[in-house]
């Protein structure tokens, strides 16, 4: 059995349904993402698994317990939230040590293990201070050492990093793993940035609109997204409209058409696509890093430079083929970039293109 298991869960404000059907089990020590855009309920999944949010319907349960019912201070969760919610009357260790003395530790054991959590975070130095005179990463690292220093069965972090700056956002992210595999805590994390939880995680849960759309490593659902939404929320995708020209089994070829030299590529169905048939519309999927520019006139597609945008170790082409608007990401080698306007070949490897779905207009 799971560590912990929503089961069936969902929550309705009213006549708006802010999440549907969620099933989902996490192994103990597991670090998982709840990762998707504003309003597509991962933050209400976060807060009915806390206690904060009553759910409509459904089951959770902890280490074989059924906590869906019970109250928030009953269910012993470290939490971190986005504001951290640091008491600013409060020293770096009173903060650290409230949840300690709520639970009437006496002060021996408090100020020991007050130490060692500090420690953990680096900031055992800082005890002393207050919350007004730390950084902002330090400030996370308070809230985070105040959420472990209980020894929660799972820890709660709701868009921890959301109020730091892009290099300090970075850096926290692999100091908020480190900390998480020293101490194996089981980890909850709601983000809406795609990067930070493909770097730290150990399995992402992509939402939209109340639901679960794929649950994977962040490998694979990078790698192999299983429709349209996963496939352009989680990094950039090129999508390339095709036909089913052929089907064998549960394999099928499809054409890209425009007269390109080389259009017919084979593609393993999903058993969600089994429906398949010839004639049918059907979308694929290319990461703009997995092609190829060319000399002009070699290559699959012949294309024009319509922008190009300088990312620092890479750059990403904006090109107008005969397949359309197509982005592609090349290393920053150090050579003379592209310039707009310019001709080019694009290639790719046919390994390279993913099956999406059906296209819906043709279902």
């Amino acid at each position: 059995m799971s560590f912990l298991t929503l089961t069936d869960v969902a929550k309705s404000f009213g006549d708006l349904q802010a999440v549907a059907d969620v099933n989902l089990s996490v192994e103990k020590g597991e670090f998982v993402s709840l990762l998707g855009p504003s309003g597509c309920g991962k933050t209400t999944t976060l807060q009915m698994i806390a206690g904060f949010v009553e759910t409509t319907r459904g089951r959770i349960t902890l280490d074989g317990r059924d906590i869906t019912h019970m109250k928030p201070n009953k269910r012993g969760l470290g939490i971190v939230f986005q504001s951290y919610a640091l008491f600013p009357h409060m020293s770096v260790a009173d903060n650290v040590g409230f949840g300690l003395e709520m639970r009437n530790v006496d002060k021996a054991e408090r100020k020991e293990r007050i130490r060692e959590a500090l420690a953990l975070v680096r900031l055992d130095t800082l005890a002393h201070r207050f919350p007004r005179e730390l950084s902002g990463g330090q400030r996370q690292r308070v809230a985070i050492a105040r959420a472990i220093v209980i020894a929660p069965p799972v820890l709660l972090l709701d868009e921890p990093m959301s109020n730091l700056d892009a290099k300090l956002r970075e850096d926290m992210q692999f100091e908020l793993r480190g900390i998480q595999r020293k101490i194996g805590t089981t980890t909850i994390m709601v983000t809406h940035d795609q990067s930070e939880a493909l770097s730290i995680s150990d399995r992402v849960v992509v939402m939209e609109a109340g639901r679960i759309t794929q649950i994977d490593t962040p490998y694979e659902a990078y790698e192999r997204p299983e429709n349209r939404f996963v496939s352009q929320f989680i990094g950039k995708a090129n999508m390339l409209p095709g036909t089913v020209v052929a089907r064998d089994g549960d394999a099928i070829r499809i054409d890209l058409g425009h007269d390109l030299a080389e259009t017919g590529y084979t593609a393993q169905l999903p058993e969600r696509e089994r429906v398949i048939g010839v004639g049918d519309a059907v979308t694929l999927c290319i990461r703009p890093e997995k092609l190829r520019l060319c000399a002009p006139n070699t290559g699959r597609v012949p294309a024009t430079v319509t922008s190009r945008f300088f990312l620092g170790s890479q750059w990403l082409y904006r090109l107008d083929s005969r397949l359309g608007e197509v982005l592609v990401c090349c290393q920053n080698e150090g050579t003379e970039p592209l310039a707009e306007g310019a001709p080019v070949g694009v290639d790719w490897s046919s390994e390279a293109i993913r099956f999406i779905q059906r296209d819906a207009h043709h279902g």
